[in-house]
């Protein structure tokens, strides 16, 4: 089974969903391929949606006959919960799989500690959700990614608070990640080239509960909200910290605009903020699932909600969906499961129609060309609503 673009693999996958009778059994040693990200822990919501969609698009091309005339799809997944050293422990369990290339990590500190590992093992990684700029800053020739670039949604997020919301004093909240820390380090050089003042940059600690102590100082000099020294904040930190701020921040009933990026695009940072305290809150990200209207993208949702009961909510989700696609059309298309022809393949794919759009291609550095980032508000029933 051949394919020259990832369409024609959707639409075999797709087939298989509705004539699974014509399809044979696939035959000779599996194609091992790994999947590594936070299974357990605070993010383990992202990490399960990574398993789901690979796992499930693995068991359709199975019963299409599998890969390269026959061989079956193994999915081996390790649990690197997010967190840099045991990254690197599950990229070392992995390796001793025989996996013949990576889909992951979920963060971009877990992913960086990981990609080294990998870069000297010389093994094919693609991470679907790392949006760290760094990452692709390192010379790594087999390491690659489907999502977008922090400086991306930096200038997006500085075009939005300061020519769509019109905020011109903004405070930025970061963690230190590599993400977070970035991501903020962007939007204030671009605030400050639209002519807002960013005049409160301050980072939290990850895992923190308690930011009274944040909200003292954005509070201003007296109290109440007219004494609030930002009107808007920008949060580019993680959705379980993201949702117990802006719970506090609304429990101390400052009037500013709640901003965050494209980790608290989660339905958990509703629920750990509860919906009246999310309700207003604005996310910058990539689009939603609920917003793919492609036929790839649609066929994949019904088939994700058929298989697991609910229908996939992150973006991230089909982010490893597409992932998984590329590896599988490089796989077809070098004929090979040598992450060397792997890598030197997918350097060469263009205009392949993904999941989460068109995928245009990749850069000499591994980076998947153009950028979509959209703005999403929280409704008072604690939906995403395109902005």
């Amino acid at each position: 089974m051949r394919f020259r673009t990832l369409s024609a693999l959707v639409a075999a996958l797709l087939l298989c969903g509705l004539v699974t009778s014509a399809c044979g059994s696939p035959e000779g040693q599996p194609i091992k391929i790994g999947v590594q990200g936070p299974m357990t822990g605070q993010w383990a919501f992202e990490g399960e949606g990574f398993r789901q969609a690979v796992q499930l698009l693995a068991d359709q091309i199975n019963e299409t006959g599998g890969l390269l005339d026959g061989r079956s799809v193994e999915i081996v997944v390790e649990d690197d919960r997010g967190d840099p050293d045991e990254a690197r422990r599950a990229a070392e369990r992995l390796i001793e799989e025989d996996v013949v290339a990576v889909i992951g990590g979920y963060n971009s500190d877990a992913t960086e500690a990981a990609a080294e590992v990998y870069d000297e093992a010389g093994l094919l990684q693609i991470t679907p959700s790392s949006t760290a700029t760094r990452l692709t800053e390192k010379g790594y020739d087999r390491f690659f990614r489907v999502c977008f670039l922090d400086d991306r949604q930096g200038l997006f997020a500085a075009d939005f608070i300061a020519n769509t919301l019109g905020h011109d004093r903004v405070a930025l909240v970061h963690d230190g990640s590599a993400y977070s820390e970035g991501l903020a380090d962007w939007a204030r050089r671009y605030l400050q080239e639209e002519g807002a003042e960013v005049v409160f940059y301050e980072a939290i600690s990850p895992g923190q509960r308690d930011f009274n102590p944040l909200l003292d100082q954005l509070e201003g000099e007296g109290t109440g909200s007219d004494s609030a020294l930002v009107d808007a904040l920008y949060f580019t930190g993680y959705y379980p910290e993201g949702g117990l701020l802006v719970k506090q921040l609304e429990g101390r009933g400052l009037d500013i605009q709640f901003i965050a990026g494209n980790a608290t695009n989660n339905p958990e940072f509703v629920e750990i903020a509860g919906t009246e305290a999310a309700a207003g809150s604005i996310i910058t990200t990539e689009p939603l699932p609920q917003d793919m209207t492609s036929e790839e993208a649609r066929q994949f949702i019904a088939d994700y909600q058929e298989q697991y009961g609910e229908p996939p909510t992150s973006i991230w989700t089909l982010m490893a969906a597409d992932a998984f696609l590329v590896i599988a059309e490089a796989i077809e298309g070098a004929d090979s499961t040598q992450s060397g022809d792997l890598a030197e393949y997918i350097r060469g794919m263009e205009d392949l129609e993904g999941i989460t759009g068109t995928i245009e291609g990749f850069d000499e550095t591994g980076d998947r060309l153009g950028t979509v980032h959209v703005a999403y508000q929280v409704d008072q029933e604690g939906n995403f609503v395109r902005y």
